[in-house]
């Protein structure tokens, strides 16, 4: 932490905004292998909110490591510091008053923790996204799978890279048996249900 610092509070709360929304202001953090489907969920849960007038934004992995992130590598204590810093971001956007929705693997329960503390209660919804490595790797949208198994990509989530499924996400969606209309409706419906939205 560096010295010589002050944290300046605003001038509008986080609640005023909630109130002039009308609706809650949180994290859906999605993850899950690379290929389960985060961030194609992603975009078409913020359509649908976007069609309720609910206004979200959608923070994806390969999109900001294009900018913000562009610095890090893959090393597990690169992955942390990418997972640390969207988190950061994904407050700022909380307290902003909106609903964020992230797309990153996040491998490590210990990063996703982090960042639920750095969150108030009802602002971080862990949804796992849950898709077995055999399905994901004949998906494999983007040639990654093929390219770590033939080692052109080092540390590799699910192929030489863990990955530490959820202990007790709020949502688990399936991606392998259930359509993507299907599991955005699951997690609007928790969203309704838990009165977020």
């Amino acid at each position: 932490m560096q010295s010589n610092i002050v944290w300046h509070d605003a001038s509008i709360t986080k609640e005023e905004r909630r109130g002039k929304n009308g609706y809650h202001s949180f994290v859906i953090w999605l993850t899950g292998l690379s290929g389960s489907g985060k961030s194609t969920i992603a975009n078409a849960l913020a359509r649908k909110l976007f069609d309720e007038n609910i206004q979200s934004y959608v923070l994806d992995g390969d999109n900001i490591r294009h900018g913000l992130n562009k610095d890090l590598s893959f090393s597990e204590e690169d992955r942390k510091e990418n997972i640390r810093r969207i988190g950061e971001v994904a407050k700022l956007f909380v307290d902003s008053g909106q609903v964020v929705l992230t797309a990153f693997i996040s491998p490590y329960q210990q990063d996703r923790d982090l960042v639920r503390a750095l969150l108030e209660e009802k602002e971080f919804i862990e949804v796992y996204v849950k898709c077995s490595l055999k399905s994901c790797e004949k998906r494999d949208p983007k040639g990654l799978y093929k390219k770590a198994r033939n080692g052109e990509i080092k540390q590799f989530t699910g192929i030489d890279a863990p990955y530490e499924e959820p202990k007790s996400p709020e949502i688990v969606v399936d991606t392998e048996n259930d359509t993507v209309e299907e599991c955005v409706e699951h997690i609007y419906q928790y969203l309704k249900e838990n009165e977020l939205i």
